[in-house]
């Protein structure tokens, strides 16, 4: 179960540096921990730092965001499923979400083009505030969580995953959706809309 909690900061703002004292200290003492116990973590905290949708790095310009992602159909609809309570409910009011197991028939182009999270830690894709992969850091980013080394590390994964929609404006004439259909459900994945290329 998740639990929303929002409190004030107790920290001694005179101790922060310059870049570090944030620019609305009102925002900053406002700030929320969300405090997460689920299927795969327990006793996980972060704080939301930033306003949700707002103030990404200037190089991670995602098309869509996580509640358009969920109302396309992504993963198969097998994401999330025990964890909405962290995450805005309206993320699910359209969501197409499968309460038993992975239907390939939720995803929006009708394939799969996801691989298993055991590959995933395999691979060492996986961080530990994120065991879920790329989407669940995407959801809490969105959100306004921002853990530098880690952000860093994500944005980048992102940014690389773009040489696909090159693939598909390469290889396929525009808007013709039945072309490449595994790379355009894999970039509805990482929050490219690949219904627009």
């Amino acid at each position: 179960m998740f639990y929303r909690v929002g409190f004030i900061k107790p920290y001694d703002v005179s101790v922060l540096e310059g870049s570090k004292r944030p620019e609305c200290l009102g925002a900053w003492l406002d700030m929320k921990t969300i405090l997460v116990n689920d299927k795969m973590q327990t006793d996980y905290s972060y704080d939301l730092v930033a306003p949700m949708g707002k103030k990404f790095s200037a190089i991670f310009e995602p098309q869509l965001t996580p509640k358009e992602m969920l109302a396309l159909g992504v993963f198969g609809g097998k994401y999330m499923n025990d964890c909405r309570v962290e995450f805005p409910s309206d993320w699910f009011a359209e969501a197409r979400l499968s309460q038993t197991e992975k239907n390939i028939g939720l995803n929006y182009f009708s394939v799969d083009a996801s691989q298993p999270l055991s590959e995933w830690n395999k691979k060492g894709w996986i961080h530990p505030q994120d065991p879920r992969g790329w989407f669940q850091w995407y959801c809490r980013y969105y959100m306004g969580r921002r853990t530098h080394d880690e952000d860093l590390r994500q944005i980048k994964r992102w940014r690389a995953f773009s040489r696909h929609a090159g693939a598909v404006k390469k290889y396929c004439e525009p808007y013709d959706l039945s072309c490449r259909k595994k790379q355009r459900q894999a970039l509805l994945h990482w929050a490219y809309d690949s219904r627009d290329m």
